[in-house]
């Protein structure tokens, strides 16, 4: 009788774990090639490095202001950590990249014609 109930957990577990990563995949797939690539170098999520550096929307004062505060706060050399400021660091150049993104998809719908 334990057995089956560890085994319907493990089973509804993994159902789980696949529709997870089906909706990981397709926010992905809406991201775009782009902004998928540039996930894929950086190795950060825009998520990711949206949660890093506490910004819930794309605003470059924003993500300046908290990059410039979380990297004073984790200096080495006030006792922070280097891991951690380097992960401000990835985070804010992931985001930097997406900013790129955006603002080159914006001048390529403003030089499409309209009909």
């Amino acid at each position: 009788m334990g057995v089956q109930v560890v085994g319907r957990a493990f089973a509804r577990a993994l159902r789980q774990e696949f529709a997870a990563s089906r909706a990981a995949a397709d926010a992905r797939g809406r991201a775009g090639h782009q902004s998928a690539a540039a996930s894929s170098l950086s190795g950060l999520s825009l998520q990711e490095a949206q949660q890093i550096l506490n910004v819930s929307k794309l605003s470059p004062e924003e993500i300046q202001k908290n990059y410039e505060h979380l990297f004073k706060v984790n200096d080495k050399s006030v006792g922070g950590s280097f891991y951690l400021q380097s992960k401000v660091v990835r985070a804010w150049e992931r985001l930097q990249e997406e900013l790129r993104i955006q603002a080159q998809e914006d001048r390529e719908k403003e030089q499409m014609p309209k009909t």
